[in-house]
């Protein structure tokens, strides 16, 4: 495939996810099984290719100098090579996890790389097969089990913070409430944190992630009370916790330096 090179908004169609939550989504259930066939060198670069995903979600247009650049300088030159990139990107590849095109300048010469994340694969639906007693009785379960969740989902809405799932810590429960007391949306705010905490390393040393994610919910109400033009909040939380868990990675960096 043939592509002209230009700015990121072009490649929208490219895109397989609605939103960053969705993208994230897909991202953590890739990790969640394909973490351990990264090293930590090639985990840094794929976290950096995804931090370019930003303005599109799943699409990157970037050179490789350019992200590599990025990449070291959050990690104060602590950061990878090309050969340890370009070994990420063909894992990623081969995994499924990436398309890779070569996009073109307007003289013909290549100008870097569209990086498409794919979308985590989903079980194909069974093919149809002559209906049984069992089948019938299978798929009035189905259907009954859909109603039941779809009456849960709708009263999830309306559920105050009592309601919140036992997995997710008090301190960060009894702090949340008071500005955002429904359970849902709760349970979507600690989500965000499991994400962040897992993309960063992080996600079990708990008594840490505790702590950062309250700081950092802090620092997202401190924001909109104090500036306009937050429309998602919860987007807003996510980019403070990530940046909270770059700069503890860097300071260990650094600590282990000396």
């Amino acid at each position: 495939m043939n592509l002209k090179s230009g700015n990121i908004e072009g490649f929208e169609q490219y895109s397989q996810f609605s939103s960053l939550k969705e993208f994230n989504t897909h991202f953590e259930m890739w990790m969640s099984i394909h973490k351990v066939d990264f090293s930590k060198g090639e985990l840094v670069g794929l976290k950096g290719l995804v931090r370019f995903d930003a303005k599109v979600p799943g699409v990157c247009n970037a050179k490789i100098g350019t992200i590599l650049k990025a990449i070291n300088e959050a990690y104060h030159d602590n950061g990878i090579s090309r050969s340890t990139f370009k070994r990420m990107v063909q894992k990623a590849k081969d995994l499924g996890l990436l398309t890779v095109h070569e996009t073109e300048r307007k003289n013909g010469s290549q100008s870097s790389n569209l990086y498409i994340f794919n979308r985590f694969p989903s079980n194909e639906p069974p093919k149809e097969e002559k209906v049984n007693h069992r089948n019938k009785t299978i798929n009035l379960l189905k259907t009954n089990n859909q109603k039941i969740i779809k009456r849960l989902e709708e009263t999830s809405k309306e559920l105050n913070y009592t309601f919140v799932s036992d997995r997710i810590p008090q301190p960060f429960v009894q702090l949340i409430k008071y500005f955002f007391p429904e359970a849902k949306t709760i349970e979507e705010y600690w989500h965000m944190v499991q994400i962040a905490a897992y993309r960063n390393n992080y996600e079990k040393q708990k008594d840490c992630v505790l702590d950062i994610a309250i700081q950092s919910f802090r620092q997202l109400i401190r924001k909109m009370k104090t500036a306009k033009g937050i429309k998602q909040p919860i987007a807003y939380f996510y980019g403070i916790l990530d940046n909270k868990f770059e700069e503890l990675f860097v300071q260990e960096l650094f600590e282990l330096g000396n």
